[in-house]
């Protein structure tokens, strides 16, 4: 584990007083700081790249951070100045952020300066620059923020866990905080950006591999802002004991070009706009689809956190300039993989409910073991019949993700026992449930799930929130 230290301590260390700069001086401050940050890390980078071993690099502080510190307009003009981006100092630079929520915001008899030769701040002052610095970071696929709801000791075992999960570190139960990742259904028009808190928005595009197994997923993930983008492969496959593994690789523009070329022709392409953003100390990621795709996405807009916190806090953070229709999380109708079919899932054996189940001939496509099959479980007789056929016509034709919350009740005698819709209830979140890295899950009703990141794996303060 290689350890980058504070760049900006060790400058402060050296006599320079932040608060004693001009504005014009701030800004020159922070410019070197940035280059002299960046040049240290990449110091740590090259050895982890030359490193024989599996390494890790954790960066205190990274370099979206000086952002915070300095007027927007004149960040822009650093960045104009010298060549970056945001895509490639926030999203590409770094495999996680960890924010680490200031005492000052939310445990404020605990903060103090005493002992900390570089910092001044009163606690409104803190307060500002943490939200300033979490903002900052808004944006990273891979978002945490740690925050201050529990005591210390089981902050620094929050803090140590979502590091683990990334790096598929098995910790037993010795870090258990009962996190779960969850997705809702959000019924449109959204309301004006200007109610949102500050955000950041991504064209996003999805597309599905040809793989030689049924029991395998792969795609490539395009994502970005203003002409810059990152790539990411993906692939899914079960394991030993039912448990999935995830592997996620970065790759470069030339390999999606070429990769591309093995698009499953059974899957549309996904686009969506994703907006993310903060708020109640809690990283959101809201997912617009886009045209062009299947009947069934047009006008769906799903909302996705990772949340530690009990069910009755997590509803109080939710955002509430939006209507949140569902919970629907593990429910495989809102699943990408699903959403993507070419094909009319009750004419299709793609549908996939549990890639982790054993292989069989009725299974489907490239998830066996689900024995999706709408003609084969419908019953074929009486008055009763006839009227779930119709229904189930209206759910394949239906545009409208709200219809078919409301018609997917009468399909549970249709559907086999192991695929089992969670109840439509505003909020299902009392579940126990374990933490299992990429996807959390009730151990009845899911699949665990572990994430393999490529080492050296490079982290600063940040969020957690994966695609799904």
């Amino acid at each position: 584990v290689y350890r980058v230290p504070e760049t900006a301590t060790v400058l402060l260390s050296g006599g320079i007083k932040f608060s004693d700069l001009s504005e014009e001086d701030a800004v020159i401050f922070q410019e070197n700081l940035l280059k002299s940050m960046m040049q240290i890390e990449n110091t740590f980078f090259s050895l982890a790249d030359s490193c024989t071993k599996n390494c890790l690099v954790i960066c205190d502080r990274g370099t979206m951070d000086a952002s915070a510190f300095i007027p927007e307009e004149q960040w822009e003009e650093i960045m104009r100045k010298n060549g970056w981006n945001p895509v490639d100092l926030r999203d590409t630079r770094y495999n996680q952020i960890i924010h680490m929520v200031s005492a000052a915001n939310g445990a404020e008899a605990f903060y103090s300066i005493e002992d900390h030769a570089t910092r001044s701040e009163n606690i409104s002052m803190a307060q500002h620059l943490d939200n300033r610095a979490a903002e900052a970071w808004v944006g990273h696929p891979y978002f945490d923020v740690i925050d201050n709801s529990t005591d210390f000791d089981t902050k620094m075992r929050r803090m140590i866990s979502v590091l683990c999960q990334r790096l598929s570190i098995d910790t037993g139960d010795r870090l258990k905080t009962n996190a779960r990742k969850l997705k809702f259904l959000v019924k449109g028009p959204l309301p004006d950006d200007s109610v949102f808190p500050n955000f950041q928005d991504f064209s996003v595009e999805h597309i599905y591999l040809r793989t030689n197994s049924r029991k395998m997923q792969a795609r490539l993930r395009k994502r970005g802002k203003n002409g810059h983008h990152s790539y990411t492969h993906t692939i899914r496959k079960p394991e030993q004991l039912g448990q999935i593994v995830e592997v996620k690789t970065a790759i470069s523009q030339r390999d999606w070009n070429n990769m591309s070329a093995q698009a499953d022709e059974h899957h549309f392409n996904i686009y969506k706009i994703r907006r993310c953003f903060l708020h109640n100390n809690q990283y959101f990621q809201l997912d617009i689809y886009q045209k062009p795709c299947h009947q069934r996405c047009e006008g769906l807009i799903l909302l996705e956190t990772y949340s530690t916190l009990p069910s009755e806090e997590l509803q109080r953070r939710l955002p509430s300039f939006l209507t949140i229709e569902a919970d629907v999380t593990g429910r495989p109708d809102y699943s990408m993989f699903n959403l993507s079919l070419r094909d009319e899932w009750g004419v299709t054996n793609k549908f996939c409910v549990n890639i982790a189940e054993e292989d069989d001939e009725s299974a489907v496509g490239s998830c066996p073991g689900s024995g999706i099959d709408m003609h084969l479980h419908r019953p074929k007789t009486s008055l009763q019949s006839i009227k779930q056929d119709a229904r189930l016509d209206n759910l394949k034709r239906s545009s409208s993700h709200h219809d078919r919350l409301d018609i997917i009740s009468t399909f549970e005698p249709l559907l086999p026992s192991h695929l089992e819709l969670p109840p439509t209830k505003p909020l299902l979140l009392n579940s126990e449930v374990a933490f299992a890295n990429d996807v959390v899950m009730d151990s009845e009703e899911f699949t665990t799930v572990a994430v393999v990141a490529n080492v050296p794996a490079k982290i600063t303060n940040g969020f957690f929130a994966p695609e799904h």
